[in-house]
């Protein structure tokens, strides 16, 4: 499989990956949390430091996997797919976490090299990532779930939960964003092959992601 994956694709996805890391640990330490009038964590030095480990790990396997979805749906399809990072929206989605606390998530696309691509094939290629993302969710649900049952006096410091939490809930983040019908988002092809799927799959996407706000 990695050998599909060429060295400038690599490239782009590290620095993508590194980049909305970046985004997001600023959004839980100091933007979203308190942008909804209930901080996740005071801000300081240590606490981003934790976020940013969390969200690497947890944006690394949530955005990674949705970008190599898209390429692999596409390469099933017969099409050769390669991920292209975009620079000037990487910087706006840190600015924009830093400044406002808002997660605005476009680092790049995956791109289809390849005529003849069918509104059906294109809608299952977008597809392919929300549904990687929504599928994300269940390991970390289960991680945060059991974390709580079985340490409820939150001995271990709340790291697990606090995987689990932030796990569920940047995925649930990447598949909501990725659904919007509009512009370039997965969202807008999914709707025009199929609303059926396409209702599904925003509802599911944005109510994980409403609900772990109220956890």
């Amino acid at each position: 499989m990695l050998e599909r994956i060429s060295r400038r694709e690599r490239y782009d996805l590290i620095i993508a990956w590194f980049a909305i890391s970046i985004a997001f640990s600023l959004a839980f330490t100091g933007g979203v949390g308190v942008w909804m009038g209930n901080p996740i964590q005071e801000t300081t030095l240590g606490n981003y430091l934790i976020f940013l480990v969390l969200s690497m790990v947890t944006v690394g396997i949530g955005f990674v996997l949705h970008e190599l979805a898209h390429k692999f749906t596409a390469m099933h399809f017969g099409y050769w797919a390669e991920f292209r990072k975009d620079n000037i929206m990487l910087l706006v989605a840190v600015v924009l976490a830093a400044l406002i606390g808002l997660v605005f998530a476009a680092p790049g696309a995956t791109m289809i090299y390849g005529s003849g691509v069918t509104r059906e094939q294109n809608g299952k290629i977008s597809a392919a990532g929300p549904v990687t993302n929504l599928v994300l969710c269940l390991p970390f649900a289960v991680l945060l779930i059991t974390s709580a049952i079985l340490d409820p006096a939150d001995s271990l410091g709340g790291f697990p939960i606090t995987l689990g939490m932030v796990g569920l809930q940047v995925n649930a983040m990447i598949a909501a964003f990725n659904m919007l019908p509009v512009s370039v988002l997965d969202g807008k092809k999914v709707l025009a092959w199929n609303p059926a799927i396409f209702a599904i799959l925003i509802i599911a996407a944005f109510g994980i992601l409403i609900g772990t706000f109220y956890l």
